[in-house]
């Protein structure tokens, strides 16, 4: 199943919630009559059964020393617990654990760690219900909701189920917000104040910043909220990750034009390099020009950035606002600001300039909840709608690759000089200098 824009919709009791305007979502939608999702369904058990069966000879193994007085296994098989079912995108799924009983006293039990003693669903299920509660959708109506989306299989979702689901996130959402940054230090950092309007009061925005350390490995850092992206929310959040131990500056922040996030980085961290982000540049640029001008404009603005030098990037740039200055003043105006800014990234290594020439990082994981939504009138608390994005990124974190070139992140922490995205050595970086 997909969800898709403007064509789909949830009706629930409490009226109809739109999902997206832009975004496609896809879903399993499981069927019973569907002969394909029945052998899915039955694949699914018996391959989770081999799999824990093979989890119980392992215990069974790993204790076969153990033996009575008589000399018999002490370890051995009894049975299975009571049958249940899991909640997945193919629907439910039976499950039976077997059960092992210990004749030595030593209480050895058999938990299987693919199915937790209180499983009831699948991750990808789960991590479902935040993005269902930032789009505005209530507790109250999530069961309703799962079952437009998920079958009739998704009633044991109910209110307080979601609660309880909320409760343990925003308590891992506090543990998460102390945790110890001493001994972490990050080359390159992505910021971004998200606004979204279905969960958060139209002064509010989320303060997301992601790092790349050393290893080049993303990490999400701070996710708070603060007042219009202020400098003093920005130093605020600052602020806290030196108090947590992040005592390094990054090498390089990349963010959009937003001033807020600049000064504070300029009062807490002056030796970091400042690169601004093309993708809000851009739709910056284009929103000040008519409809018939923007694929021409965006032409031009592409031949700067993907300049292979930096030479290069000027010429081209002065040749856009050369072309273009005097009808659309500005739109113009908007690109020549910030324009040392725009280019930093020619001061390192070129396998990274994809990742840090925009917040690409943070735009696609708030993509399909920020600014497409009508501000519903049941706007949750902040703790649990900062609990809910912080599952979000969280969820996304975990499918978040390397960055490439992540080896010469050695030589970007150590100083040694790019010139146009190649690393001088020798008589190149003393002619560079």
């Amino acid at each position: 199943m997909y969800l898709v824009g403007r064509s789909c919709r949830i009706t629930t009791n409490r009226g109809v919630h739109r999902l997206s305007d832009s975004n496609i979502v896809a879903l399993d939608t499981p069927d019973r009559n569907d002969p394909l999702q029945e052998v899915l369904r039955e694949g699914a058990r018996r391959l989770l059964k081999q799999a824990v069966e093979a989890e119980l000879a392992e215990l069974l193994q790993a204790h076969r020393s153990l033996t009575t007085d008589d000399g018999k296994p002490a370890v051995v098989r009894n049975g299975y617990l009571p049958a249940r079912t899991i909640q997945t995108g193919l629907g439910d799924v039976d499950v039976q654990i077997p059960k092992v009983r210990d004749r030595s006293g030593s209480k050895i039990k058999f938990n299987s760690k693919l199915v937790p003693p209180y499983l009831k669903r699948t991750k990808s299920l789960e991590e479902f219900l935040p993005w269902l509660y930032l789009r505005g959708i209530s507790s109250e109506d999530f069961s309703e909701a799962l079952q437009h989306l998920l079958g009739p299989q998704a009633p044991g979702l109910s209110a307080g189920t979601i609660s309880r689901l909320k409760q343990g996130w925003e308590a891992d959402y506090k543990d998460w917000q102390q945790r110890d940054l001493s001994k972490k230090r990050f080359v390159y950092i992505w910021a971004d104040g998200v606004y979204s309007q279905v969960r958060m009061d139209d002064r509010l925005c989320l303060l997301v910043i992601i790092g790349s350390d050393e290893c080049g490995r993303k990490e999400l850092l701070p996710l708070s909220d603060g007042y219009r992206e202020s400098a003093a929310s920005w130093e605020d959040v600052l602020r806290d990750l030196e108090r947590r131990g992040l005592k390094t500056a990054p090498k390089l922040a990349v963010g959009d034009g937003a001033l807020g996030f600049w000064k504070a980085l300029a009062k807490v961290w002056p030796e970091t390099n400042q690169q601004r982000c093309w993708v809000h540049k851009t739709a910056n640029v284009l929103e000040k020009l008519p409809k018939a001008m923007q694929p021409k404009v965006k032409q031009a603005l592409h031949e700067v950035w993907q300049a292979e030098t930096r030479e290069a990037a000027y010429k081209a740039f002065d040749t856009c606002i050369e072309r273009f200055e005097a009808k659309y003043p500005k739109a113009m105006t908007c690109l020549a600001k910030d324009k040392s800014e725009m280019l930093a990234f020619y001061d390192y290594p070129a396998e990274h300039w994809q990742h840090i020439r925009t917040t690409n990082p943070i735009e696609s994981v708030f993509a399909t909840v920020r600014l497409r939504t009508t501000k519903t009138k049941n706007c949750g608390s902040r703790d649990t709608t900062l609990a809910m994005a912080f599952k979000l990124m969280q969820t996304a974190q975990r499918r978040w690759r390397r960055l490439r070139g992540y080896k010469l992140l050695a030589d970007v922490i150590t100083g040694v000089k790019f010139v146009n995205g190649v690393k001088q050595s020798g008589d190149r970086q003393r002619d560079a200098a």
